[in-house]
């Protein structure tokens, strides 16, 4: 597991997740960053897959991002509202779905520390846990991308711990 302060439409992995809704439609934060990136292409195919329940993912082809796919966790509801256990849930399920594509490399988001709310550090610590307690098929590298130092403090004191 690594953390890199970048932005994730323009990692080369095999994946890239998305912090999405229930709905799948991609609106602002990461999710409007992936789709001015890849195109509209891929919330029309994820939505296509929508409503999810809250903490499933589901995987789009990625139009014109350099990664294969995107894997649309839901962090949170049409509330726009998550927490610690969503995001537990969000993230394992984004690690299965990478891992059922057989991805190699995947790239997340710091899921829900946007629109949803969710304090740094609650985020950083529960998607640690994930990743690390994680035991893949495929993937042999997962990259949380992080936007600020604040972020990615956060994220390296978590993975220290």
């Amino acid at each position: 597991m690594s953390v890199v302060e970048a932005d994730i439409t323009t990692l080369e992995v095999d994946a890239v997740a998305n912090a999405a809704n229930s709905g799948l439609w991609m609106g602002s934060g990461v999710a409007g960053a992936i789709k001015r990136a890849g195109g509209e292409e891929i919330e029309r195919e994820a939505v296509a897959q929508g409503p999810i329940e809250v903490g499933a993912a589901v995987a789009t082809g990625a139009g014109r991002l350099a990664a294969r796919w995107v894997i649309h966790g839901a962090a949170m509801g049409p509330d726009r509202r998550t927490d610690e256990e969503l995001v537990r849930r969000t993230t394992r399920s984004c690690l299965q779905v990478a891992d059922d594509l057989g991805a190699r490399t995947l790239a997340l988001p710091a899921f829900g520390t946007g629109v949803g709310g969710l304090p740094l550090d609650v985020c950083a610590r529960a998607m640690v846990d994930v990743i690390t307690a994680y035991e893949p098929r495929s993937l042999g590298d997962v990259a949380v991308a992080v936007y600020g130092d604040a972020a990615r403090q956060a994220f390296e004191l978590a993975l220290a711990q």
